[in-house]
């Protein structure tokens, strides 16, 4: 059956290209030859399988080859006539279709952890290499200040621990949006900064813009999360990138749950003789609301789904609350007091 690259980094057929940092991240941190130097002849084998399941899985043609051929087809077990010629140790492999032809070279494990993390080893065993790759990254941004401290754990010169790599915290980040965009819906573009470092401690920033698409009716509190976006730095997991939705003061309307809640000032002669409310939505439409009721204190006019759209199903609306402040007379003449009987009696 040959060997099982999906097994080997613990993930199902379906990982996307996160998962499988993730999982390669871990795993060859753990099985790195030189954290395992009273084993190292297994470690040095499974730093190995990692590394090779991690290229063929990253990699989406040799990905393709292996989930249609499994690995005796992506290595070749079936030659094309020619393929003992010269090739540097090189396999090949026909899928049937005419010339076309595959070939894969496992690379050298320390190259792929190189190239993955930036430096040979974290653990003492080796120095930088030329270049740094960064499949995740970190941040400290000119839209939001500078965040780069906390991104990189809590700050200070203390000694770096190269035992088991951990989490740093998540990052939280407050994202004011106003009703008229919680109401529609809207598509934020935020431009973050973040830094990469390597093993000596050398760091590069790099720029990014992350896109938030904000759903009808989200509420003040939602969180939106961007996995690993935190200062890199050795032997720790970058921090997760949060933005919490915060909700800008409107000046016609407060929300309350589902519901728009909206006050309006009117005389004691309104609210006794009727009253009629015209509103603009936050989606532009003019409402007009005749109220036949007399309005008291704490009369309530209700109109059904005219309030926020639902989150899990925005076609649904709560409802739009419409309450009264009701200016009363700071005197009244004996005249105004008579009348006012004779009209309402006594």
């Amino acid at each position: 059956m040959g060997v099982d690259y999906y097994k080997i980094l613990q993930v199902d057929r379906n990982a996307k290209d996160d998962d499988l940092k993730k999982a390669y991240r871990k795993l060859a941190m753990k099985w790195h030859p030189d954290k395992n130097p009273n084993n190292k002849k297994e470690a040095e084998a499974k730093f190995k399988q990692i590394s090779e399941a991690y290229e063929v899985l990253s990699d989406p043609q040799k990905r393709a080859v292996y989930d249609q051929y499994g690995e005796e087809g992506l290595k070749g077990q079936v030659p094309q006539p020619d393929a003992g010629g010269p090739g540097g140790g090189a396999t090949f492999f026909s899928t049937g279709e005419g010339p076309t032809s595959f070939r894969f070279n496992p690379r050298s494990a320390d190259d792929v952890f190189s190239e993955f993390f930036g430096f040979s080893s974290p653990f003492g065993g080796g120095g930088t290499r030329g270049s740094s790759r960064f499949s995740s990254g970190i941040f400290g941004d000119n839209i939001f200040g500078s965040f780069a401290e906390a991104a990189a754990g809590g700050g200070g010169g203390g000694s770096i621990n190269y035992g088991a790599p951990r989490k740093a915290p998540p990052i939280e980040i407050k994202l004011p949006c106003s009703l008229e965009e919680l109401h529609k819906g809207t598509t934020k573009k935020m431009k973050i900064s973040r830094q990469i470092a390597d093993i000596s401690g050398k760091t590069m920033q790099v720029e990014e813009i992350l896109t938030i698409d904000i759903k009808p009716g989200w509420k003040k509190g939602t969180k939106i999360t961007f996995p690993e976006k935190g200062n890199e730095q050795p032997n720790v997991i970058p921090a997760d990138l949060v933005f919490i939705i915060d909700e800008k003061p409107h000046g016609v309307f407060t929300r309350d749950g589902n519901d728009l809640v909206v006050t309006q000032k009117i005389s004691l002669a309104e609210a006794l003789t009727g009253y009629t409310v015209h509103l603009t939505t936050l989606d532009g439409r003019n409402l007009t609301i005749p109220i036949n009721s007399v309005i008291h204190p704490n009369y309530e006019e209700v109109v059904p789904r005219e309030g926020m759209p639902i989150p899990k199903d925005p076609t649904n609306k709560g409802s739009l609350r419409i309450k009264f402040n009701i200016k009363f007379p700071v005197r009244l003449t004996a005249e105004q007091k008579a009348g006012i009987k004779k009209l309402l009696g006594s």
